[in-house]
């Protein structure tokens, strides 16, 4: 499976985007998906995670409460709204997926990643 990260870009603290991740070459619906990003000189970080149905979903807890991961199995499609951003969540932010059935949490897990889309969120 292919993945297209899109929807980042350049918002003011307090603001809020919505990621899409765009999946082709398979149906997303046999994969359960995860938000991962990495912030300049940082590793790369856990974000949320959301398994194959939709109906399991992890948070870091730096994002609970302002972060909504979902997914559109119909349009092969996983989204992260983001809302309440902060200059802490500027990131490159990349989808992820796996076969596996959980929503897992650590890259390791993931076996297939997109290209990652800038999120900067000015002060």
């Amino acid at each position: 499976v292919q993945l297209q990260a899109s929807g980042g870009g350049l918002v003011q603290a307090g603001g809020s985007l919505r990621l899409s991740c765009a999946a082709s070459g398979g149906p997303v619906s046999m994969y359960a998906m995860g938000w991962f990003r990495q912030a300049p000189g940082k590793e790369r970080e856990f974000v949320s995670a959301v398994n194959w149905s939709g109906g399991s979903i992890s948070y870091a807890d730096s994002v609970k409460g302002r972060f909504t991961i979902s997914r559109d199995n119909a349009k092969n499609t996983v989204y992260l709204q983001m809302n309440s951003l902060n200059p802490e969540d500027t990131a490159v932010y990349y989808c992820a997926a796996t076969t596996g059935g959980y929503a897992y949490s650590r890259a390791n897990d993931h076996d297939y990643w997109g290209q990652g889309t800038q999120v900067t969120v000015s002060s």
